[in-house]
Order: C-alpha cells, then sequence, then structure tokens
C-alpha cells in the first residue's frame, strides 16, 4: 500500500521597508526597498547600498533603528527576528563619526571614534590612541587597561605618523601654562556639597552606545578620570596618562572641586610653578634603548665626576658617554638663564625619524659648567683627560657672571615671574594679594625646587590624594524609611552617609563587608546587604541609580585586579559588576 502527502508551498509576504542613507543628504527622502520577514539585516544593506549608487566603501556602515534607539549589528539576523516590521524607520549611517574630546588640560581634540559600541569598549579605543601603554585610567567612564602600543620616536605610533599629530602627542604630554586669574574665575565651581552631587549625574551609561545616549556627531564630551584607583602608572611609559591626571588634579584644586587647607594650597601653589618652569626645559621622555643607553652613561659620569675617583676612571667613565655622542653626532647648544636660575643642556640626538631633544637639567652653575664642559669636549671626540677641560670649565663660568645682575634685581626678577593668582584658587585670590602670596609661595617653592619634572608630579598627585576628601562622588539619595535627602558619598573603598544639612558623616560602610547588591529597576532603588545583617535601601535624587550602581560595580571591579594584570581587562566581569540586573 502507497502512502501519500501533501506538500503546501506558501510564498512570503513582499513589503516596502523605508531606510535613510546618511551620505544621501539630510534633506533627501528615505530609500524604499522590497523585502521579505526572512531577509537578513546584511541583505537589506546589500539593497540599499545598490540602490544609492554610490560607489565608495560601506564596510563602516550599519544600521540605526531610530524609534528603538538601537543599533542592528548582526548581519545574519533576519527582519523577523529582530521585531522589524513597514513602519521601521532605519538609518545607514557610519559607525564611526567624529567627536570633540575636552582634555583635564584643557586641550580640545578631534578624533573619530566608536559611536556603536557600548561606551566602555569606545573609551578603551580612545586611551589605546592616547596613553603609550594602553593603559590609562580614563575618563568620561572608568579605568581600563590595553595591549601596549608601539611607540615610534618615543610616541605611540598613532601620533608620529604626522607632524600635526606628532605636536598633538606634545601638547597632551606636556602640562599647560598656569591659567590667567581671570579664566580661573569665570570657570563653573561648585559652592556646596549639593552641586557637587550634581554633576555626577553627567556621567554616560558604560553598557550603552554613545548614539543610544543621545550624543551626536561633533558633539563635545569631558575626557574625565572617573574611579580614583590608579593602577601601573610607569612615568616613563604613560606620560600622556600622568600628565592628564596632573592637570585633573590641578583644576580639582583650583577650582575648589576638594577642600585643602591654606598651607596646603601654597605647597600646591608651589608645585604648579615649579612644573610650569620645568616644563619648559624637561619632558616625561618615553624609555627607548637610544634614551636607556645615554641615560645609563650620564648617570655613570655624574657618579665619577661627583667623587672623589681618580683622572683614570672618569676617564673610563667618560669614554664611554663620549663614544655614544661620536656615533650619533649629537649636538650640543646651551638653554641658560642665571636670573631665572635656569641652567640646561640641549642635546640633539639623531634618530630613524629625525633628531631628538634631550635636556639636562643642572642644579646650580657650577655643575652646569663641568656638565656642559664636558659635553663640548665629546662632541669633538675629546674626554676628560684633555687638557683643555680646565680652561673650557672657565671660559663658561666668565659666559655666565656676564649675565649676573644685583641680587635686589635678581629678587625683583624672580618674585614678578610669579603670578600667584594663577596658582591658587579664587578663594586666596579674594583673600591676598599677590605681594603677599609671594614668599609664601617663594617659601614652599625652596623645598621642591630641586625636584625633577617626574618627581614633582607624582608628588602634587601624592599630596592630593592625601587630602581627606579626595576620591569622594557624591550623589543626593532619599534612604527608604527616610523623610528628608541626604548626600551618598562613593570611595573607592567604602560608602558614606552623609548630613545634608550640616555636612557630617552619620555612617560608613567599607565594599569589604558588602554580600551583595540589587537595583530595583521598576521603582529606581538600591539595596545593599552588609555582614552582620545590616541592610540599607535608598533611592537616588540626583542622578540616575544605574550611576551609583557603576560606581560601586567599578569600585569592585578594580579591586579584583592586581598589578600582574596591567595589560589584561575582564570585561565581562565589569559588564557583570556594572550592568545592574544581577547581583553580587
Amino acid at each position: 500500500m502507497t502512502s501519500y502527502g501533501i506538500c503546501i508551498q506558501t510564498r512570503m509576504a513582499v513589503w516596502d521597508l523605508s531606510v535613510s542613507v546618511e551620505e544621501l543628504g539630510p534633506e533627501a527622502p528615505p530609500l524604499k526597498i522590497s523585502v521579505t520577514s526572512d531577509l537578513h539585516i546584511g541583505g537589506v544593506i546589500l539593497k540599499v547600498v545598490e540602490k544609492s549608487q554610490i560607489k565608495k566603501d560601506w564596510s563602516d556602515h550599519a544600521l540605526w533603528w531610530e524609534q528603538k534607539q538601537q543599533w542592528l549589528l548582526k548581519p545574519s539576523w533576519t527582519l523577523d527576528k529582530c521585531g522589524i516590521h513597514a513602519d521601521a524607520r532605519l538609518c545607514l549611517t557610519p559607525q564611526h563619526k567624529p567627536l570633540r574630546l575636552v582634555m583635564p588640560s584643557g586641550i580640545i581634540l578631534r578624533m573619530r571614534v566608536c559611536f556603536s559600541s557600548p561606551v566602555f569598549r569606545t573609551v578603551m579605543g580612545i586611551c589605546k590612541l592616547l596613553s603609550e601603554s594602553g593603559k590609562a585610567a580614563l575618563m568620561f567612564i572608568y579605568a581600563i587597561a590595553g595591549t601596549i602600543l608601539k611607540l615610534a620616536n618615543g610616541m605611540p605610533a598613532f601620533f608620529a605618523d604626522t607632524p600635526e599629530t606628532e605636536a598633538v602627542y606634545k601638547m597632551l604630554a606636556v602640562s599647560q601654562p598656569a591659567p590667567a586669574p581671570e579664566t580661573i574665575a569665570k570657570l563653573y565651581r561648585t559652592t556646596n556639597i549639593m552641586e557637587k552631587a550634581h554633576i555626577n549625574s553627567r556621567w554616560l551609561d558604560s553598557s550603552r552606545s554613545l548614539l543610544q545616549q543621545g550624543v551626536k556627531e561633533n558633539y563635545k564630551l569631558l575626557l574625565r578620570l572617573k574611579y580614583y584607583t590608579f593602577h601601573d602608572i610607569i612615568p616613563q611609559a604613560d606620560v600622556v596618562r600622568l600628565t592628564q591626571l596632573y592637570e585633573q588634579a590641578r583644576w580639582a584644586i583650583l577650582l575648589e572641586e576638594i577642600e585643602c587647607t591654606e598651607e596646603e594650597m601654597m605647597v600646591f601653589a608651589a608645585l604648579q610653578y615649579h612644573i610650569g618652569k620645568v616644563s619648559l626645559t624637561e619632558q616625561i621622555v618615553a624609555s627607548c634603548p637610544a634614551m636607556e643607553d645615554l641615560d645609563s652613561a650620564l648617570q655613570c659620569l655624574e657618579v665619577k665626576m661627583e667623587g672623589e675617583s681618580s683622572a683614570d676612571d672618569m676617564l673610563v667613565s667618560f669614554m664611554t658617554y663620549t663614544h655614544f655622542f661620536i656615533n650619533t653626532g649629537c649636538e650640543v647648544a646651551p638653554d641658560v638663564s642665571v636670573a631665572g636660575q635656569k641652567f640646561c643642556i640641549r642635546l640633539l640626538i639623531p634618530g630613524p625619524e629625525g633628531m631628538n631633544e634631550v635636556y639636562l637639567c643642572c642644579e646650580h652653575e657650577q655643575q652646569y659648567s663641568r656638565w656642559m664642559a664636558a659635553c663640548r669636549l665629546a662632541s669633538k671626540g675629546k674626554t676628560l683627560a684633555d687638557s683643555s677641560f680646565s680652561s673650557e670649565v672657565q671660559s663658561i663660568q666668565s659666559f655666565l657672571a656676564m649675565q649676573k645682575t644685583t641680587p635686589t634685581n635678581n629678587t625683583a626678577q624672580t618674585d614678578e615671574s610669579i603670578n600667584t593668582h594663577s596658582l591658587v584658587s579664587p578663594r586666596y585670590q579674594k583673600k591676598y594679594k599677590p605681594k603677599q602670596l609671594t614668599p609664601r609661595i617663594l617659601e614652599a617653592y625652596q623645598n621642591v625646587a630641586q625636584l625633577s619634572l617626574t618627581d614633582a608630579i607624582q608628588k602634587f598627585l601624592q599630596i592630593w590624594q592625601a587630602l581627606p576628601d579626595f576620591g569622594l562622588s557624591y550623589i543626593v539619595v532619599r534612604f527608604k524609611g527616610c523623610r528628608k535627602d541626604e548626600v551618598l558619598g562613593i570611595a573607592n573603598n567604602r560608602l558614606i552617609r552623609i548630613d545634608l544639612s550640616v555636612g557630617d558623616v552619620v555612617k560608613t560602610w567599607r565594599y569589604n563587608t558588602m554580600r551583595q547588591w540589587n537595583v530595583n529597576w521598576d521603582i529606581k532603588q538600591v539595596a545593599i546587604e552588609f555582614d552582620g545583617n545590616v541592610n540599607i535601601a535608598f533611592s537616588c535624587v540626583t542622578a540616575d541609580c544605574k550611576i551609583v550602581h557603576e560606581y560601586i560595580g567599578g569600585y569592585i571591579f578594580m579591586s579584583t585586579r592586581s598589578r600582574e594584570q596591567s595589560d589584561t581587562l575582564n570585561e565581562e566581569l565589569f559588564h557583570k559588576l556594572t550592568g545592574g540586573h544581577e547581583a553580587l
């Protein structure tokens, strides 16, 4: 007996889909293409590209669903699986768009960044370009890490492409001059804890893309450090990172975002003055083999010259030093200001990409005279054993003596060179006149005047981190069961409950006693459980609860990282801790 079956073939309905193409201009009408529900996203893009008749590279383009405010980034998904019907408004647009990023130093960079990835990944890409090592505790999101970038001529290869990009790198890697007092006065300053709390409502969501959060092409965004936990800062490898961290700390002091005493302000002012002064002649140079050889030779020479070594020892040491110069054709030039107590030697060292500049900064004119004489002899292929060394030293000292002024004039010039109101916050600008501030800043300056640029910046950051309110981010909240608003202070290791009316600390909870935390997204409430059956819950008044959740989860994420993990980043763990839909 034969069994028969009946097969019914159905035909998929064909319907029109409207897709705007950014390249056609804002006034151009959407293109209509005929589709079926089983057509995949890649097929839709192909149809749109063919109908546009524009010949170009479309590989960076993707579809943006306007009503849903989401990207369609999975080309194998069908229209039916995505839930797209005839009323959907789609736009074919580039995923990478220009954005203006305001650095902590005030420099504005125009960069093409990814508008389709989560902001977490977008910032990672930005930081890989800006930071030599790819490790950056940046910025409008949080601390990230990445692969070490290839250096070219002492800077990331990206910046070595053209003279223009190289100039950008040098601006980022060097501290900016002290701002004018009127510039500081015009900038927005928070006057109370409530205003400080409102600032923290502006952080972008790290799990959503820029376009999803309303950021458009050429928008201006502030790129800032968010999490005050610093890992793996190596000055010679993280020039941009260290400089921008200093700039953010400096402006936090000048704009009174963080409280400090009058004595601390004078020390900060002295360090700023010194850093600005030294930045003119000294840079934090990224390490490379040639520079390391030079550094070793110079250190060896310094030891030999300052010690009680014999002439033979000095000759052996200096032969290594001169050998480097002879083989590279180094040029030597003075950079001296006796009035300003600046004694520097400018070395121009040929490299594969052109001449590299290195500055040797001496502490006083006696040291400068010996080093300059040694460098001049070395450039001629001579050593310290040459009979002309002593006469060369005397010649340099005589030249310096000609530049000296009387003590009275010298003091006046030194005092005049300090723009005191550019180094202190507006509070002290109003309280003291420049002639009152100058001696106090100069007194503090005597204790830091011998520091190198790197040491001075690190000293500034060290004192900044020692301030009582360092690293505190404020959010106004309403605790469950309470009738008045309070402030939640979020630090890298604890949460602080603060009375809004008087500013007193009511209670502190440490992260290492936290058992779990949850977010009720329906009522926008954060609930946290600590050891000892301690439970708290609060709703957020001045910020979305997602921002609070990211702060807590981000700091816990940072605590899981070790210095040995400097080149790796567990992105999945970060999103698990900050995503908001799973308890710890």
